[in-house]
């Protein structure tokens, strides 16, 4: 079944640099406000709605980089992420009203992420365990969404008490901002379930996204939100004029990385995220293909989602429609390098998919 509802297209900010082949660091883009506001205009040029701008330990600060993009769009809008226990929710609920004014209005969206292991979590201040994170993590939806649209608000938990700060100004969205949660473990699905907007799956098999679709559902039936939570998938892109050509850049993306790949291998061994963990299991299929143009290459080379769609315009419109047949209504795309990536996108494969 085809869904009918506008595709909701995302685009990635990358504040760790940028490369055209892991394996050769002349062809590496450093980090710079000069790149990103590149990459953010090629995304708002092609019909991307959104941006992910990412928070891990080696990227540039995210809000600080939102709000400078911000000024540079006109229209886009930034998915950043909340951390349990990073930021208190009386000064992440002035951010937010903060940042949803001076963009213009509605153009800040919230990624909920509990993190990629506990030695990550323990570096920067926060709880170790994983579990404590999300029942964290809870607490802080909890508070945001009141604190961004209500007065007097007083809150009492197990990590936060509040009694009726002032927050000014509040956040236009009505009646918060949009929530976005990636993960794969059951308590990611049981926090999408209850709170989120969009549960963002990482590159799968369609038949297994499909499988997940229909249980995240029925998790969210029982908190009375049938109609209430979408699905979007986080993918690469590798798009070219033909099919040779994308293969090609592909295989050069992650050639000769071999300092890449023993970095991913020693982080990996501390990864407690189901998500990370799903993504080294995709990169030990055998040539890394696990659809004729579903390639896990990239996970081999990089953290978090990994998974791409190689091919012509043609080829990645119907590889990215199978997972809108598998009930996802938008995409959170990125490609190596980002700005070049995303013209090619908009220019050849966004018209195939609007239609």
């Amino acid at each position: 079944m085809r869904h009918k509802a506008p595709l909701q297209m995302g685009w990635f900010i990358p504040t760790n640099g940028d490369t055209s082949a892991f394996g050769d660091a002349s062809k590496s883009i450093p980090s710079s406000m000069e790149h990103f506001t590149r990459v953010a205009r090629s995304a708002e040029k092609a019909g991307f709605d959104y941006v992910l701008v990412p928070t891990t330990e080696i990227c540039w600060e995210a809000w600080v980089t939102a709000s400078y993009l911000a000024a540079k769009t006109e229209t886009l809008k930034f998915l950043v992420a909340l951390k349990p226990g990073y930021i208190h929710p009386v000064q992440l609920a002035k951010m937010v009203g903060t940042f949803d004014q001076i963009s213009g209005g509605g153009r800040i969206y919230i990624n909920l992420i509990a993190g990629m292991s506990a030695a990550d979590a323990r570096a920067e201040g926060q709880i170790p365990s994983k579990e404590q994170r999300y029942e964290q993590m809870e607490e802080e939806i909890r508070m945001l969404r009141r604190l961004v649209s209500e007065e007097q608000v007083t809150f009492e938990g197990k990590y936060y008490h509040v009694h009726e700060p002032t927050i000014n100004p509040k956040a236009t969205q009505k009646p918060y901002p949009p929530f976005f949660l990636g993960g794969g473990s059951e308590m990611a699905a049981e926090i999408s379930a209850r709170y989120s907007s969009t549960h963002l799956f990482w590159g799968d098999y369609p038949a297994r996204i499909a499988e997940q679709v229909k249980e995240l559902r029925e998790r969210a039936a029982r908190h009375d939100r049938t109609d209430e939570l979408r699905f979007a998938m986080r993918l690469q892109i590798i798009c070219r004029e033909s099919e040779a050509e994308a293969w090609a850049h592909a295989e050069r993306l992650v050639a000769d990385a071999q300092a890449n790949k023993a970095r991913m291998a020693q982080r990996r061994a501390g990864f407690d995220s189901a998500a990370n963990v799903r993504q080294r299991e995709l990169a030990a299929v055998a040539g890394n293909k696990l659809t004729d143009h579903l390639w896990s290459g990239i996970s081999d080379v990089r953290a978090g989602a990994g998974t791409a769609v190689v091919g012509t315009p043609r080829q990645v419109a119907a590889q990215l429609q199978e997972f809108i047949d598998a009930g996802c209504s938008g995409f959170c795309l990125s490609g190596y390098p980002h700005a070049d990536e995303a013209e090619i996108f908009g220019r050849h494969v966004m018209p195939l998919l609007r239609r």
